[in-house]
Order: C-alpha cells, then structure tokens, then sequence
C-alpha cells in the first residue's frame, strides 16, 4: 500500500514523514507525486525520495487543466539518484493538449531525465 503526497491531510511533507513513521509498517511505502506540493517541490522531493517506492512524474503539456508547474526533471531526477530511489516513474498527464501528441512529449522528457 502507499500513500501519497497529496492535499488534505497528507499536504504537509513533514506530517505526511509523521504519519508513514508512525504507521511503521513494512507493508506501507509512498507515492510520492511530483506535483503536489504548496511549496519548493525540490525540498519536498528531497525529504519524500528516500521514502518511495514509486514515482507519479506530473507533466502539462498544453498547459495545466487545474494549474501548471515548469518542473526540472534533471533536478528530479538527480534528487532521486542521491536518495537511492530505484523504483517506478509513472507518467501522470494533466495538460489540455491531446494525449495522442502530449503523452510522447512527456515520455521523451522523463527518458532523457531519467537516462544516464
């Protein structure tokens, strides 16, 4: 099972450290979404990374249908590596452009970032 940063009660990046620990479950991890946070989504990323176990890589192509964010997914993917992350990056699409042309835009994007 995993639980993700997300809004409401796991909004906070330090309650949502709070409640994974206090669980202390070897059967819970956490997906952690790469667009999802009120703040720097690069400190949210470094304090969640070592947590992980799989990765929802928010993309817009078209722009954002609820918002839009310009995320640097080097900077994602270097923050990742320095944690150890070794599970699954899932591409999440939330842009207005059609997924036909948006969702080889957003791969290719995620391949060249997460490729050494």
């Amino acid at each position: 099972m995993c639980l993700e940063n997300h809004w409401g009660l796991t909004t906070s990046v330090d309650h949502l450290i709070r409640i994974f620990k206090g669980v202390n479950s070897p059967w819970l991890k956490m997906n952690v979404d790469t667009g999802n946070y009120p703040g720097d989504p690069y400190e949210g990323l470094k304090a969640l990374a070592p947590y992980a176990s799989i990765v929802q890589a928010k993309t817009y192509q078209g722009g954002g249908v609820w918002y839009s964010l310009d995320l640097d997914y080097k900077r994602i993917a270097g923050i990742l590596r320095e944690a150890g992350f070794k599970g699954w990056i899932s591409l999440e699409m939330e842009g207005k452009e059609p997924a036909e042309t948006a969702v080889p835009k957003a791969y290719k994007i995620l391949r060249d970032a997460f490729t050494e």
